[in-house]
């Protein structure tokens, strides 16, 4: 049995972090699928970023030249047709799984990760415009993203809650999904909508790689992420979850962001084996996960209780750490860094789009 078959069996999905139209024309999710135990899939704005710059797109947005679109109308139409693909290819596991697995990942446009209002309405239109059951809409979990992540969920928007980085801010977002909930319960609305708590894990070490002692570089990641499973554990155990849980809700599932190894003297399989855990996902890029299909090594399952993860994380407090600190810089960065992909990728497509008008 490969290492990624034995994950799946544990009870971890396996989603694939990218999307590009030559995986899709290419057959390569289809292997995936039937190969690697993928069950689901993510994008971003860097993932379409590098995707269009390809080169695969330019002909679609040649054609798109004429129609008085926006360059960002012209980058959700290609967006969504490739996820609306990518959907299609997972709705076998979808419909196989109830519901749990097999789902892709739109998001919305980074500039409205700190306005509440415009976050909603993009969700809802993203939502409406894909026409898909398996699709996420990605919203930031900022302090603005967290009541529009109430607001799409209590309107039954299925939604991926990304940019998480400790369990503070996951326990934020379940708290902002379990609102929207108890509202569709209050208003006798069906309460199973989905959503997954996306944390980011590997930015953690590269954060703290020049500043703290040797024998702790790659350790925080992991420990961040064992801490924030016992908040998930604890979330999902709660008088508050299992009571609506007899109203016929679900749980928000917690999902491994991020989890590609930087430092390159580490395994490259670091954080699929360090984070193996039941009804979480793991969402990874291709060479991580051909890589542990190769040669991935898998231990025991995280600890109910987060294992070491507090002595861990007392030992980086005092290299000097703070890691509370870090947690709230790491999300400004991150939604700063989406941003900034997310104007390189409308810039690429304008300059495809004065391509195209100048060759007529």
């Amino acid at each position: 049995m490969k290492p990624t078959e034995k994950l799946h069996t544990l009870g971890q999905s396996l989603w694939l972090d990218n999307i590009t139209r030559g995986l899709l024309d290419g057959g390569d999710i289809e292997r995936y699928i039937d190969t690697h135990s993928l069950s689901g899939l993510t994008s971003n704005p860097s993932i379409f970023d590098a995707a269009i710059a390809t080169g695969d797109y330019d002909e679609s947005i040649k054609a798109a030249s004429g129609q008085g679109l926006s360059n960002e109308e012209i980058f959700y139409g290609l967006a969504i047709a490739d996820l609306q693909r990518a959907a299609d290819l997972f709705a076998p596991v979808h419909e196989r799984t109830d519901g749990i697995d097999g789902w892709v990942s739109l998001e919305v446009s980074p500039l409205l990760a700190y306005d509440t209002d415009k976050t909603v309405e993009a969700a809802k239109s993203l939502h409406e415009r894909a026409r898909r059951d398996n699709l996420f809409i990605k919203i930031p979990g900022t302090p603005p993203g967290l009541p529009a992540i109430e607001e799409c969920i209590a309107s039954g928007v299925p939604i991926n809650v990304t940019l998480l980085f400790d369990a503070d801010q996951y326990r934020a977002s379940a708290d902002a999904y379990l609102r929207g909930i108890e509202r569709r319960v209050a208003s006798g609305l069906d309460p199973n909508v989905a959503c997954v708590a996306s944390i980011f894990v590997s930015r953690w070490d590269v954060a703290v790689a020049k500043s703290v002692p040797e024998e702790l570089k790659n350790q925080l990641g992991l420990a961040v992420g064992h801490e924030a499973y016992r908040a998930y554990r604890d979330v999902m155990e709660s008088d508050r979850c299992q009571r609506l849980a007899n109203f016929g809700a679900r749980t928000q599932r917690l999902l491994w962001a991020s989890t590609k190894t930087k430092d390159p003297t580490a395994s490259d399989t670091l954080y699929i084996a360090g984070l193996a855990a039941p009804f979480t996902i793991n969402t990874m890029p291709n060479s991580t996960l051909d890589a542990f299909f190769d040669h991935g090594e898998l231990g025991d399952p995280l600890a109910r209780d987060g294992g070491d993860c507090d002595a861990v994380l007392e030992r980086f407090a005092k290299a000097g750490v703070d890691q509370k600190a870090l947690a709230l810089k790491l999300q400004d960065d991150g939604a700063a860094s989406f941003v900034a992909s997310w104007k390189e990728l409308l810039k690429r497509i304008d300059s495809q789009l004065s391509s195209a008008h100048g060759s007529r």
